[in-house]
């Protein structure tokens, strides 16, 4: 039997420790009740047990790679809590039970869900330590889930409440930003695909405007788009592997998860952008802007740096922008961009 790769696909390495990217909310909702952790649902006995006791009982310690669907990974990370398992086998789930909802403690209640036979397979961790120390408050302390073999928006920042339930719930990031329910890595389960129909796809590309929508998983390969006109766009895990894109102008546009590999987008406007996770992949760079531009785990390189973007000096990376990027990137950009004409 093959053993699939430690590094998924579509991923980049980050092994400097200080480079941790922060993602969305930075801290739980301004609450002065006592912290507790609730079992709920579909179990014979409901539990609301205060943080403080948990975090006194018997603790299991694990060392694992963690994955973000931005495209990010990071190697032998150690963590230390209470099995998740052991707490729904002391609640008692109901022979209904199917699924077990993370909710946080956060201002918008964010949440996400895994079936019960996953998470018997996968075993996460309610976590109180990271590195030997306290989880930060901006990585989730003082207690998060952390679920081994899935990106990691399912892991859960300040866990608050574990729901059993018969049916499934979406949770915030796969109700709304479409991220996929299942979340492995080495499937690529990042997005779910295609929601427009194929006659506004074409209307899309005659007018070369994507009118401010809110696209997920189009693919755009290969058209001829010069001069799009994406500003302030909503184009999550779509696809323009090969387009022309030349001073297309996606200013202010969601591009998170999209991959522009191989694309001729000399002169394109990426400013404000939010290209977190995107692939750039032996694309034409020269004379790109992005300026402001968020970057974290998007890619310019292959990992084993054998095919890389084509920038020149107009290309507009900050030094912040690059120490954003896993290893392969940053060296690869830092040498093309010295080099540049």
């Amino acid at each position: 039997m093959n053993e699939k790769p430690r590094l998924p696909p579509g991923q980049g390495l980050i092994r400097r420790p200080e480079n941790w990217p922060i993602l969305g909310e930075t801290g739980p909702r301004d609450d002065d009740t006592p912290w507790a952790i609730r079992v709920t649902g579909a179990v014979e006995r409901p539990l609301e047990i205060p943080l403080e006791e948990l975090m006194r009982r018997p603790r299991k310690d694990v060392v694992l790679d963690i994955h973000c669907v931005t495209r990010w990974s990071k190697y032998d990370r150690s963590f230390s809590g209470f099995p998740l398992m052991k707490l729904i086998e002391e609640a008692g789930p109901k022979p209904e039970a199917r699924f077990v909802r993370f909710i946080s403690r956060s201002e918008r209640a964010h949440d996400t869900s895994l079936t019960l036979p996953l998470c018997e397979e996968l075993q996460p961790l309610i976590t109180f330590d990271a590195e030997g120390e306290p989880l930060e408050e901006v990585h989730g302390g003082p207690v998060r889930i952390v679920t081994p073999g899935r990106y990691f928006y399912k892991s859960v920042k300040w866990l608050e409440e574990i729901e059993l339930r018969e049916e499934n719930k979406l949770g915030y990031w796969e109700a709304g930003p479409g991220y996929h329910d299942n979340a492995d890595p080495w499937a690529e389960e990042r997005f779910i695909t295609g929601n427009i129909p194929p006659d506004l796809r074409e209307r899309m590309i005659e007018r070369k405007s994507l009118g401010k929508r809110d696209l997920l998983g189009v693919d755009f390969s290969g058209e001829a788009l010069g001069g799009l006109d994406a500003a302030k766009a909503v184009i999550r895990n779509c696809r323009f592997v090969g387009a022309k894109l030349r001073s297309a102008d996606f200013r202010e546009a969601m591009v998170s998860g999209g991959s522009f590999e191989e694309a001729d987008m000399v002169d394109a406007d990426f400013r404000d952008a939010n290209c977190n996770g995107t692939s750039f992949v032996g694309a034409d760079l020269r004379s790109v802007d992005f300026s402001g531009a968020q970057v974290f785990g998007a890619r310019f390189v292959d990992e084993d740096g054998g095919r890389g973007a084509i920038v020149d000096a107009q290309t507009l990376l900050s030094p912040e922008q690059l120490a954003s990027l896993t290893d392969a990137n940053r060296r690869y950009l830092e040498a093309a961009l010295a080099a540049a004409p």
